[in-house]
């Protein structure tokens, strides 16, 4: 539940998921706000999870001064991973609090810290318009040196003893889930999601139902299908994930259940960059990818392009032989 000292004003945008954990959309990706002792309250010790979206530094920290109360800083920051719609605000909010630390998985640590660019998404694949212009989103690594570093290899998660991480790799190659066996929560980032990501209708609409990962920024299907396996198999009693409204009980299970069954047919794309062959990457970054795929659209652009050509030196030759 949320602190009675939330603003009635503000208090829509904040959803309570489970006593302990308040999710906050972020116009198309959710962060949330985690705290042991089951109910926001002021001065009360508190994790964050995920940090949204660029420019979204002031109104992460606002809700969070409406849970927790003003200075009063998370004791950690955890990433279920790097890509630009969930650290996008994190250079701001660590500068903001300067004795916070933000913790992800080994894998994703170049990313993070100047090394390496994710692969290149893929727009052919997904069918919808966020896949569309995934081209046009930000690319390029953070460089936070040392205010990130690796989570304990004991799957232990700082500050919040109740809970552990699994490595769901796929989307990203070090992409991790957070799971509290106690009752069964599953924070799943991206690694599966509860709305269909590619399309901005269903965005919009926030249509609640399992899916794969966002296809066009997932460069290793086979580790993605894994995952989903993995996740399914802890049979999560609430999943919040980085895009979608939270589901739980037998219907989560059961669509969850369904994608790991049909992974191949409900998750993966028939054709694109990244099916059938992975990028490659090591603690290093992305080692290696594939050649883009040239969607309809382009090809039709490049005919179209040809022919124009052909066109005009067609028409200089008869006005030069004229």
């Amino acid at each position: 539940m949320l602190s009675n000292n939330t603003s009635r004003a503000h208090t829509p945008a904040l959803q309570p998921i489970v006593p302990g954990i308040v999710g906050w959309r972020n116009v198309f990706v959710n962060l949330y706000y985690i705290n042991e002792q089951e109910v926001a309250g002021i001065g009360r010790p508190w994790v964050l999870l995920d940090a949204g979206l660029p420019l979204s530094a002031a109104h992460i920290q606002e809700y969070a001064a409406q849970l927790f109360g003003p200075a009063n800083p998370p004791q950690a920051i955890l990433l279920t991973h790097g890509h630009f719609d969930h650290v996008g605000a994190l250079p701001d909010l660590l500068e903001a609090w300067p004795t916070v630390q933000a913790y992800t998985h080994p894998l994703e640590l170049p990313y993070l810290t100047g090394l390496s660019s994710y692969p290149p998404p893929d727009p052919t694949v997904g069918g919808g318009g966020m896949a569309a212009i995934s081209f046009l989103y930000p690319k390029k690594p953070l460089d936070l040196g040392s205010r990130v570093k690796a989570l304990p290899d004991d799957g232990s998660v700082p500050h919040l003893p109740g809970w552990r991480w699994v490595h769901t790799p796929g989307h990203t190659p070090g992409h991790v889930s957070f799971f509290r066996e106690s009752d069964r929560t599953l924070l799943a980032g991206d690694a599966f999601v509860t709305v269909k990501g590619e399309s901005v209708v269903a965005t919009w609409q926030q249509k609640q139902e399992v899916h794969g990962p966002p296809a066009y920024f997932t460069p290793d299907w086979e580790a993605a299908r894994a995952s989903v396996e993995l996740l399914a198999g802890l049979e999560p009693e609430v999943a919040a994930t980085g895009h979608g409204i939270a589901m739980h009980g037998n219907e989560l299970r059961r669509q969850l259940q369904e994608l790991r069954d049909h992974f191949q047919t409900q998750a993966v794309p028939t054709k694109g960059r990244y099916v059938g062959h992975p990028a490659v990457a090591d603690d290093s970054g992305v080692v290696s990818v594939p050649p883009p795929v040239i969607g309809p659209w382009v090809k039709g652009l490049v005919i179209a392009g040809l022919v124009g050509v052909a066109v005009a030196v067609l028409r200089r030759r008869d006005k030069e032989s004229g």
